[in-house]
């Protein structure tokens, strides 16, 4: 995308939609730029800008855009302006290495220092193993007493911690 020029009317927009940084800061990134004015810039602003943005460096805005900066209703109206009906996902921010749920990837294993790649597993996986391993403590806590036999001890020790004659 090619750079917005500097002069007062450009400077002023870039004033206002990236109150936080200088104009010229501002307008040196302008996808960052045009994704602001996307979220904030008036009609008479965006008018100014988009004299010296074409339709495919708005595209190219839109599809480099830092996430977390347009908001969902501007990404669908800007996205709709630019004839992309239904328009994409929104950008999302992302963590480290997560992976997407139900996706498998190959990464290298770090805590080893083995180069080969391994098998991460998906979330469908991770979920079922965190379900049969609570499933087994459930099984291994009721094997050994009965309900009665549960309250009867809670009872002992409510009243060995709290009962008559004790402190709290």
């Amino acid at each position: 995308m090619k750079l917005v020029p500097l002069n007062d009317e450009t400077a002023a927009v870039a004033a206002r939609v990236i109150w936080f940084e200088p104009p010229a800061k501002a307008l040196s990134d302008p996808v960052r730029l045009m994704a602001y004015a996307m979220a904030h810039a008036t009609h008479k602003e965006m008018r100014i800008l988009r004299r010296y943005v074409s339709d495919d460096d708005f595209r190219e805005a839109l599809d480099h855009a830092p996430p977390g900066i347009i908001d969902p209703r501007s990404w669908a109206y800007w996205n709709s302006k630019m004839g992309r009906y239904p328009p994409p996902p929104l950008p999302l921010r992302r963590f480290g290495t997560t992976v997407g749920p139900d996706k498998l990837d190959f990464v290298q294993s770090h805590e080893s220092g083995n180069p080969t790649p391994v098998r991460k597993p998906s979330l469908e996986e991770v979920r079922q193993d965190a379900r049969t391993a609570w499933q087994k403590m459930r099984q291994k806590e009721s094997s050994g007493a009965s309900l009665e036999e549960i309250r009867r001890r809670a009872r002992e020790d409510w009243s060995a911690k709290y009962g008559p004659g004790k402190k709290s």
